[in-house]
């Protein structure tokens, strides 16, 4: 939906590894998207240039959502999606390309602000945002403050070991782009869904040759469908997501966590990870703990609204 904004708009990018949308936003949530390109992903100059074409003419400021950890001190920043602006200062960088200020925030930290501030989980004192989309990853609010961490890994919950301990499976040792074996990120997103359900499947399966495959969109519609190896391998990720979840929650004492990502889209999912979490959680949650919070790229840009909000003078 577009939205009137007046002269207090932010020129607001949400950037990740397939496209980069532009809008105006307000810090009030109001958006008035202006376009849609691809992300070039391997060539920092064409990538200058396309966010230059983007820009408006005078030297306002832009505030960037980004899929890549931003270190809060060197401002450097770390991007499996979009390689070419990884190990960059970005802000300081593009600042100097495009001769004016430039605020860039975590796109999950983003969604986490947006939530906080302006979505279902405003008047939480603190909030888990959750991503749960071709990986996982997340972002802490506390009293309506992002929580950065000393590297700006705070909220990052997916680079821990997994383990299955209710349904007793031994997770097989998937490498992770951080470095490590078995990460909770390669088994949480929709790709490790479609991991496990190749494994499951491929091991009941008599040829070694033999494989198994399917999108987590058709796996998630074959469990709501009870096609046994769906459910089995349904079962095994929420019990691996759902631990993970809830000492995160146990650790946090957070009492709302919004999901967002492609997998957020699958509402009984979310349902069934809601009621896993509150199953291993030390508090009581006589209430739905976790919601889905899909609306594409809108919460990022409003989070990097709200972010250059609080940095302007």
């Amino acid at each position: 939906m577009t939205h009137s904004v007046d002269t207090k708009a932010v020129r607001c990018f949400d950037i990740g590894g397939s496209k980069i949308v532009v809008a105006d936003v307000l810090a009030t949530g109001e958006i008035d998207e202006l376009g849609r390109v691809d992300t070039p992903i391997n060539d920092f100059d064409e990538f200058c240039r396309s966010l230059a074409l983007l820009c408006a003419p005078d030297s306002s400021p832009i505030s960037i959502s980004a899929a890549g950890v931003v270190h809060p001190i060197t401002a450097k920043i770390t991007s499996a999606n979009v390689p070419c602006i990884s190990g960059r200062a970005l802000s300081f960088e593009l600042s100097a390309y495009l001769e004016r200020p430039v605020y860039v925030i975590n796109d999950a930290n983003a969604f986490a602000l947006a939530e906080a501030r302006l979505g279902q989980a405003k008047g939480h004192d603190v909030v888990l945002a959750v991503i749960l989309g071709t990986g996982i990853g997340g972002g802490i609010v506390v009293n309506g403050h992002i929580l950065c961490g000393a590297d700006g890994t705070a909220g990052e919950w997916g680079h821990s070991a997994a383990s299955a301990i209710r349904t007793g499976v031994e997770l097989p040792k998937f490498a992770c782009n951080c470095g490590q074996l078995a990460c909770l990120d390669t088994f949480g997103g929709a790709r490790g869904l479609e991991r496990l359900y190749s494994y499951f499947g491929s091991s009941s399966l008599d040829t070694i040759e033999a494989s198994v495959s399917a999108d987590s969109h058709s796996i998630i519609k074959a469990w709501l469908n009870k096609e046994p190896l769906a459910v089995q391998v349904i079962d095994v990720w929420l019990d691996v997501v759902g631990s993970a979840l809830a000492a995160a929650v146990n650790l946090l004492g957070t009492s709302v966590v919004p999901v967002g990502g492609g997998l957020a889209n699958s509402k009984p999912l979310i349902e069934a990870l809601d009621k896993e979490v509150r199953n291993r959680c030390l508090a009581s949650f006589p209430l739905p703990l976790l919601y889905s919070a899909v609306s594409g790229p809108e919460q990022g840009l409003v989070g990097a609204a709200i972010h250059a909000q609080s940095q302007l003078p």
